[in-house]
């Protein structure tokens, strides 16, 4: 099904997930709650979220089995080492209240502390102890993800990057599905107010009735990457979901895809150089 993809170890997780940033506390468990009974299956998390306990009480209050739902959650910056990342693992999973986590990546490489390959061998040791059941990266560089590879032989499933229109990192997830690696688009809306307005997006999804996030989301398929949307409002949460059932063209793809530019990031964040903690 399209709406489903298959992860290089088996494992399947759905095509469009939920971001969950800056939903904390009971209104993060009502937005979340509110995903799940509109149809998301896959809520993407963070250790720095502080919100996996939302996560982890809105599953509970759903009337959804847990198998049916992929929960992924990241590793902060400040517990690469190994022993501290073992335990950050373990705290995320407790805080979940859950008996384990479906995906878990390193939140960025942190390069200058050159701690980010033991924070590597700290997920598989994780993933053998039945903690988390698929291991990946996040904005993780091809030097990065060679250096991975190299030191321990275990390449990530996922790589989640930053991927919108006006920054579509073509190079990267390029290299990802090289490696058999898949491309998770965080922030895959951009800074919304401005995206939004895009009037060159607008007249495609005018073509098709469809919105500017619509149009947006359908090329990150398109692309075969997986975006992960944030939308607190229940109507925007199904339109985010309502973006199967039309195709854009060969032609519509380039144009969105000519929008990038070299400072289009929405954040000045480049994981050559970014230290996240």
């Amino acid at each position: 099904m399209e709406n489903l993809i298959k992860l290089s170890d088996g494992r399947i997780i759905p095509r469009v997930g939920f971001g969950t940033y800056l939903l904390n506390g009971y209104q993060g468990v009502n937005a979340i709650s509110s995903a799940l009974n509109n149809g998301y299956r896959f809520l993407d998390s963070a250790f720095n979220y502080d919100n996996e306990g939302a996560v982890g009480e809105a599953i509970r209050r759903s009337n959804i089995s847990r198998d049916e739902i992929t929960v992924l959650s990241k590793l902060p910056g400040r517990f690469h080492a190994y022993d501290q990342a073992i335990k950050a693992i373990q705290e995320s999973v407790l805080r979940t209240g859950l008996d384990y986590i479906d995906l878990y990546l390193i939140h960025w490489p942190n390069p200058n502390q050159k701690l980010y390959v033991e924070a590597w061998q700290a997920l598989i040791d994780s993933q053998k102890f039945g903690l988390i059941k698929s291991i990946g990266v996040s904005n993780f560089l091809p030097e990065h993800l060679e250096k991975l590879e190299q030191e321990t032989g275990v390449l990530p499933v996922a790589n989640e990057i930053e991927v919108q229109p006006y920054f579509n990192n073509a190079d990267l997830r390029a290299y990802n599905a090289s490696k058999g690696i898949a491309t998770i688009d965080w922030s895959p809306i951009g800074h919304a107010n401005q995206m939004l307005k895009d009037q060159t997006i607008a007249v495609i999804a005018a073509s098709h009735s469809k919105s500017v996030a619509q149009v947006i989301l359908r090329w990150e398929l398109q692309l075969n990457t997986i975006p992960v949307p944030k939308a607190t409002i229940q109507s925007r949460q199904l339109e985010n979901l309502a973006v199967f059932d039309f195709q854009l063209t060969e032609a519509e793809m380039q144009t969105i895809n000519s929008l990038t530019r070299p400072d289009g990031r929405t954040s000045n964040q480049d994981p050559a150089t970014h230290e996240e903690f």
